[in-house]
């Protein structure tokens, strides 16, 4: 069990871990507004194509959330469940 300077290193790791893991939300966030940006402008070149071009755009936007909703899983993890630190 953790004690004094020790536990005190082990909150403040893990709250740092947890604002690291919460930052993937940044690059999520950049690349789905990229790619809805370049749906919007397919759309425009072949507006007979608007169906395949959405559809694909939302898989993709479905695959960079996950990495978010993993990082905020992990700072969950890390702020509420650390097995480090015993209350």
């Amino acid at each position: 069990m953790l004690e004094g300077m020790s536990l005190g290193i082990a909150i403040a790791g893990s709250a740092i871990g947890a604002g690291i893991a919460v930052a993937t939300g940044i690059g999520a966030g950049a690349g789905q507004g990229f790619a809805a940006g370049k749906a919007a402008e397919a759309v425009a070149n072949q507006p007979e194509a608007k169906s395949d071009i959405i559809s694909t755009m939302l898989l993709g936007q479905a695959v960079a959330e996950s990495s978010a909703i993993y990082g905020l899983v992990i700072a969950i993890i890390l702020i509420f469940v650390n097995p480090w630190i015993q209350m």
